[in-house]
């Protein structure tokens, strides 16, 4: 049987889920009204209905995202928006918090959360072990400790191939909470990693004013969907639920044509995850989604500076140059049948 290959774009709402199946993904993935990292992102349950109706329609799968650490008032709330969940035919649940899995659940896929610190082939396979369908893989893993994953289990690998990365390991950082006690573990980060500081010596002479001195660039690993999948990656994840439609056009549609034009010469291995075929009229490319500049830091080893401090690493030329290619990404129309 050929393995399935799938590009997983976020959904901030509806509409940019349903914008995302358009472009080419064959997964979405969805806030629910309540518990989810991203608290400005949220949907109503109606709202994923119309996903999960939409996305079905070409085989597509919808993800609903549950991953922020529970409360013990919150544990009968959540079990009870998960049967709500699976009654609209939602096709898998993200988790961070495990109490989930101690509750009685109807029969969904569970899926675990990057946040659950998915980095080492022990904790992977108590995972898969526990009921775990699939992985979310922590971003800080090079291909070598992908591949010992994989060889030590067979659960389903996710990875993201898109996006921010986050200066801290994915679901051990506190800065947020601590700064001003927005907890990015129940779904508030603040993003203090990404604003302007001052760097000052032990004598209080100022080194850097107005430095971005946590922000890192980018990810961008679409040079790199071949050598992910031989390690055994089979689902592709774009970062980006509080992005713009523009970002989830772009750069969906862009990661399906490279991963369109690797299956196309695999096709005796690997399919692609849902049906039809997407048609654009629009070049997608990376530098259309703004960012910080990209990277591949991470898969590769630790080979480059990954950091882009200074605020003129923006580049306000870029900047001109995204909003004009955003009125053109706007306007294109996708169609997938």
């Amino acid at each position: 049987m050929k393995q399935k290959i799938e590009i997983l774009a976020p959904a901030k709402n509806l509409i940019q889920g349903i914008a995302a199946i358009n472009a080419g993904a064959d997964a979405v993935y969805i806030g629910a009204p309540m518990f989810g990292a991203r608290t400005n992102a949220t949907n109503s349950l109606a709202d994923i209905a119309e996903m999960v109706r939409y996305a079905h329609l070409f085989k597509a799968q919808v993800f609903v995202v549950i991953n922020t650490i529970l409360y013990d008032n919150e544990l009968d709330a959540c079990r009870k928006l998960i049967y709500q969940l699976y009654d609209i035919g939602v096709d898998a649940l993200i988790i961070q918090d495990m109490a989930i899995l101690e509750m009685k659940l109807p029969p969904i896929v569970i899926h675990a959360s990057t946040q659950a610190n998915n980095r080492d082939p022990k904790h992977v396979k108590f995972l898969k072990d526990a009921g775990i369908q699939r992985v979310v893989l922590a971003r800080e893993l090079n291909l070598d400790q992908v591949k010992e994953i994989h060889e030590a289990t067979d659960v389903e690998l996710e990875f993201f191939v898109s996006g921010a990365l986050c200066v801290s390991f994915s679901g051990n950082c506190y800065m947020s909470i601590a700064n001003g006690e927005r907890s990015a573990n129940r779904g508030s980060c603040a993003q203090n990693c990404r604003l302007p500081y001052e760097l000052t010596d032990g004598t209080g002479t100022t080194l850097l004013q107005s430095s971005h001195l946590l922000s890192i660039k980018d990810l961008d690993l679409s040079d790199q969907l071949p050598n992910l999948i031989e390690a055994g990656i089979t689902s592709f994840k774009i970062e980006g639920r509080l992005k713009d439609i523009v970002y989830v056009k772009n750069n969906t549609s862009y990661l399906r044509q490279r991963l369109d034009e690797f299956l196309e010469d695999n096709t005796d291995k690997y399919q692609k995850a849902s049906s039809g075929r997407t048609f654009y009229n629009f070049e997608p490319k990376m530098d259309r989604s703004f960012n910080r500049g990209y990277t591949d830091y991470f898969v590769n080893k630790r080979k480059e500076k990954i950091g882009s401090w200074i605020l003129q690493n923006l580049k306000v030329n870029s900047l001109v140059k995204y909003w004009k290619q955003k009125q053109m990404v706007m306007s294109s129309k996708i169609v997938n049948y």
